[in-house]
Order: structure tokens, then C-alpha cells, then sequence
């Protein structure tokens, strides 16, 4: 539950979908005569089609209100087109969450949607305290009945609502906590609106080591229990208990505002020299941290690890031959660059990995006689070396720790290049960019394993030779490659980058992965559907770098 939340809170307008799921729950009904066949000739009445009419949204959302407004939850879940999934909700909503006095009022209609203001009062143990916020819902037309019908989204009942989410009103199940960052800056969803459900999660697993006592709240219950419950109003306060994190508020921010600029966006910064997360940042539609806990294809960005592999393996060096051809076969799939990437049959990995030429890993996916590569390369350089794909990361709160399986067939070859099988998201790469500046694989955390006796992951890290040959690589990417343009003015110092666009099945335009590193701090960033590596991605790690750490 999120410290400090305001007494009146007014949710987004959210435009609902009209959408298909429920449409089945009512049936048609005849009027059945006593020897079995339906009373008059002209049989069932025809079934009502296409979009409702204005008095039938009207009217629809109208008994919808008003049974919502009695506390009916049965009566108003009917009204609904999915009444399984709704009753549990508005059951939760004047049941467990103690939400009474409701009062609703439509706003003007637009179409089908109808936006509206719940004012109400939560009441628990003598403790009471009024309610308000703003919702909308769509009414569409049952496929099955005709019926107009409110279409339901948990949304509907109030913003912050998602599915498998209830209400429950009480002594809170865990006690707030003031989060502080690595300077004892005070972190707060409000500041920092992508924190807000990082902090409900550390507030439900350390809110008692915090040393805090819990108040009493209306909160919404989430299905995952690691989410933590989110708070949406104070009955009384708790005393907070203080946890320190590892974030860095100034870097927070910057990521804060990058992200802000491309939908579909997040990024992870981390210390190289400690694996300490310096911040977190998602802009999604759904509050889901895909900084952590995404699995996608990471495109080029991958050619990190790829290079590692290939180096370390005996296979190819950074000056060595690396021919950039313009197609390249494997295992009878056909591989090709991106558009207008002209060949170069005297690449070196260095000029391939600068251009993010494709081919040119894929020509060497085979090893050489002398130093053969195989199906698990690829997949024991990634765990041994990066510390990835072997589900033992423990951060502090929940996370993916990145997947690079040992792929036959086409497979092996796309995965070189980031595509294929492999997965991850920003906390991984940013983690991969801290590896290959180092040597040293240190598991990203975002609270101290001290507080909690957690084991972080190890792995063995990288030779001398093959970080210094990562680093010239990643350098002369950001200062005159495919890096240069989003990492130009980010200032001196250490520098390096990799782009990445990863082709997703369906989607016409890429994914866009940026990483890249400036003294004590990398950073990785993640933009789905934005394109080219440095056309989205790029200019968010650019700004988060440019504050130093």
C-alpha cells in the first residue's frame, strides 16, 4: 500500500474497448407453453444488432449505477456483460472494502461510454473518511441476448483496478515504509510515478523488518502476491518504518522524464563497481515493470555476449576477420542485414559489431576447426561468464534473470544476433553492459542483501583481454557507430554503447534496445515498437548517462 494517499482520489478517464469476452453469459428467453413448444406462432422475438442507442446506454448504465449505488453486487454484476467476474468485485467493493454512501453521477455520453464521478465513505472501526474519483465505462450490445449491456472491465468499478483485484478495508497487512535512496532522499510514488508499485512491493516484504506499525487502509488487493496491496486511502496513519534502497533520486528522475517521451518504454540503471540499481522506469499503459520483469527478444544488444563468445572461445578477435557478407545460411535459413547496410568482406568483428552487420556474427556461429562452437556456446558463455538464465537472481523484489537456452537449428544462429529464443529486458542488459565494462559479474540489487541474508548469484566473470576488446568495441559504437548520434554530448570520460532493433513476429515496426555506459554507471532501455536501437531507446540512456551517477 502506497504511503501518504490522498483522501479524494481522481483516477484517469479510461477509454474502454469494446470487446467480445462474455458476450455468452445471457441467453435468449421464449415464453414456453404448457405442452413443450413456445406460445404463439411467430416464435422468439428477433435478437437486437448492431451498436446501442443512446437511450439504451442510458438506460443500461442507469440500473448498472443504481444497483452499484444500493450495494446490490448481484443485481449490478447482471447488468454487465461478464457478471462471473464482476460480482467479486463489487461484492469486495461494499463487502471487505467497506465502501458505503455511494453516489454517482454521470457525466455527458460520447457514443457508447459514459464517463461518471463515484463520490462514497470508507468506514472501518469508528473510523470513517469520504471517497471520490473518476471512472468510465462503454455499454455494447450482447452478442448472444441483444441486451445492452455495461461491458466489464475492472477498470469500470475504479482506475487503479485490475484483474483478479479486489478491496479490502482494515489494519494494513503490512506497515508502511518511507523509502529512502542512497542519500536518504525520501522516494515517493507521486515524485517518482514509476516507483509506485516497486514501493508497494518492498512495502510487503520488508514493511515489518522496516521496524514501522501498521495504520488502517482501503486498499485494492492484488492477485499476485508479490505485488504488494495498493494503497488508496489512509483511515489512520501508521507509523512508516525507513528502508533504504539503492537507488539515486537525481538519476531516478532523469530516467523518470526520458521515459516519459516513448510509450512502451523502460529503463534500468545500475553501479557497474557494485551492481547497485541506481534507478527503474516504465511508461506503459498497464503498470506492469517490464524494466525487471519483461521477456523479449533483445536484438543486436545481444552481440555482447555474442562478441564475449566468440572471443573468449578462441573464435574471432576484435581486429580479426569477420566477413560482413550480404546474406549469410545456416542450417537452410537465410539471414540478411538491415536495409541499405552495405557488405564488406574485410570486416573485422570491430567494424561488424560498430555497424551491427549481422552476417557477420552468423559467418562465425560455426567456430573454426580449431576452436568448433556448438548448440550450448552461446548459452554457457551468457550463465557462466554474465550470471544469466539460471533463475537465481534475488534483487530485493521480484525479477526475470534473462534466458538464453541452448537452441539447435536456425534457432542457434538467431540467437547470436538476438533474436530466435533468447529473452530479456533492461535490468539483464544493463547488467550485461555493467559485465563487459568490468569483468565482473555482480548481481543487480535494489535493496541491500544484508537486510534480508539473501544470497545474490555469482558467476566467474571476464578474462582481462576479452573486457578490454568488449570496451573498444562498445566505444568506437558510441563515438562513431551505429551509438553516435543518440550518445553524442553525453560528456567525457568512459564510454560505450550498443543498439539493438529486434524484429518481433506480427509487428511491423521493431522493438528498439539502446545500452551503454559512461564511468561508474550503464544503463539499458527498452522501447517496444519504437524501431531502430537509437532512435528511441538511445536518447533515454543518453539522458539517464548524462547525470553521472
Amino acid at each position: 500500500m502506497r504511503k501518504g494517499a490522498k483522501a479524494a482520489i481522481v483516477g484517469s478517464v479510461f477509454a474502454v474497448m469494446v470487446g467480445g469476452a462474455g458476450y455468452g453469459a445471457y441467453n435468449v428467453v421464449t415464453a414456453i407453453s404448457g405442452d413443450g413448444g413456445t406460445s404463439g406462432s411467430s416464435g422468439p422475438a428477433p435478437v437486437k444488432t448492431g451498436p446501442p442507442s443512446a437511450d439504451e446506454v442510458k438506460e443500461a448504465s442507469g440500473k448498472f449505477f443504481a444497483a452499484w449505488e444500493k450495494g446490490s453486487a448481484v443485481t449490478a454484476a447482471a447488468f454487465t456483460n461478464n457478471d462471473a467476474d464482476a460480482e467479486p468485485v463489487l461484492s469486495s467493493y461494499s463487502g471487505a472494502g467497506h465502501i458505503a454512501k455511494v453516489q454517482i453521477t454521470p457525466g455527458t455520453p460520447s457514443g457508447a461510454s459514459v464517463p461518471f464521478s463515484v463520490k462514497a465513505t470508507v468506514s472501518f472501526d469508528g473510523k470513517s473518511k469520504p471517497l471520490s474519483y473518476d471512472s468510465e465505462l462503454t455499454v455494447v450490445r450482447g452478442l448472444t441476448t441483444g441486451k445492452a449491456l455495461v461491458d466489464w472491465k475492472p477498470s469500470v468499478v475504479h482506475p487503479e483496478l485490475a484483474k483478479g483485484d479486489t478491496f479490502v478495508t482494515g489494519e494494513a497487512a503490512n506497515p508502511p515504509i518511507e523509502a529512502v535512496d542512497r542519500n536518504n532522499v525520501v522516494l515517493t510514488a507521486e515524485k517518482y510515478p514509476s516507483l509506485g508499485p516497486i514501493l508497494d512491493e518492498l512495502r510487503g516484504k520488508y514493511g515489518e523488518s522496516a521496524g514501522g506499525t501498521a495504520g488502517v487502509e482501503l486498499a485494492i488487493r492484488h492477485e499476485d502476491e508479490n505485488a504488494g496491496d495498493t494503497t488508496l486511502l489512509t483511515l489512520a496513519k501508521g507509523e512508516p518504518g525507513k528502508l533504504r534502497t539503492t537507488l539515486s533520486a537525481s538519476v531516478q528522475a532523469a530516467a523518470e522524464k526520458a521515459v516519459k517521451e516513448y510509450d512502451q518504454s523502460s529503463l534500468v540503471a545500475v553501479k557497474p563497481s557494485t551492481g547497485e540499481v541506481l534507478a527503474v522506469a516504465n511508461n506503459r499503459k498497464d503498470a506492469f515493470n517490464a524494466a525487471f520483469l519483461g521477456r523479449v527478444a533483445p536484438g543486436s544488444t545481444m552481440k555482447i555476449i555474442t562478441s564475449a563468445m566468440l572471443i573468449d572461445n578462441g573464435v574471432a578477435s576484435m581486429n580479426g576477420p569477420a566477413p560482413c557478407t550480404p546474406t549469410a545460411i545456416w542450417q537452410s535459413q537465410t539471414f540478411k542485414n538491415l536495409t541499405n547496410m552495405q557488405p564488406n568482406e574485410n570486416a573485422t568483428l570491430l567494424n561488424d559489431f560498430m555497424r551491427s552487420c549481422n552476417t557477420g556474427f552468423i559467418n562465425l556461429i560455426d567456430g573454426t576447426d580449431a576452436n568448433p562452437l556448438t548448440d550450448e556456446s552461446l548459452t554457457t558463455e551468457a550463465q557462466s561468464r554474465f550470471g544469466l538464465g539460471q533463475d537465481n537472481w534475488k534483487t530485493g523484489i521480484a525479477s526475470f534473470d534473462g534466458s538464453v537456452p541452448a537452441s539447435g537449428g536456425p534457432d542457434r544462429a538467431a540467437n547470436a544476433i538476438g533474436q530466435g529464443q533468447v529473452q530479456m529486458n533492461p535490468l539483464n542488459l544493463a547488467s550485461v553492459t555493467a559485465t563487459a565494462m568490468t569483468g565482473t559479474f555482480r548481481q543487480p540489487v535494489i535493496v541491500s542483501p544484508e537486510l534480508d541474508d539473501r544470497q545474490l548469484a555469482t558467476a566467474k566473470g571476464l578474462p582481462s583481454n576479452t573486457v578490454s576488446q568488449l570496451r573498444s568495441m562498445m566505444n568506437a559504437t558510441a563515438v562513431s557507430g551505429t551509438a553516435a548520434k543518440a550518445m553524442a554530448g553525453v560528456g567525457g570520460g568512459s564510454i560505450g554503447a550498443k543498439t539493438g532493433s529486434a524484429e518481433i513476429d506480427g509487428k511491423a515496426v521493431s522493438d528498439s534496445w539502446f545500452t551503454g555506459y559512461r564511468n561508474d554507471i550503464a544503463a539499458a532501455a527498452l522501447v517496444q515498437g519504437g524501431g531502430h536501437g537509437g532512435d528511441a531507446a538511445g536518447p533515454i540512456v543518453a539522458a539517464v548517462l548524462r547525470t553521472g551517477g
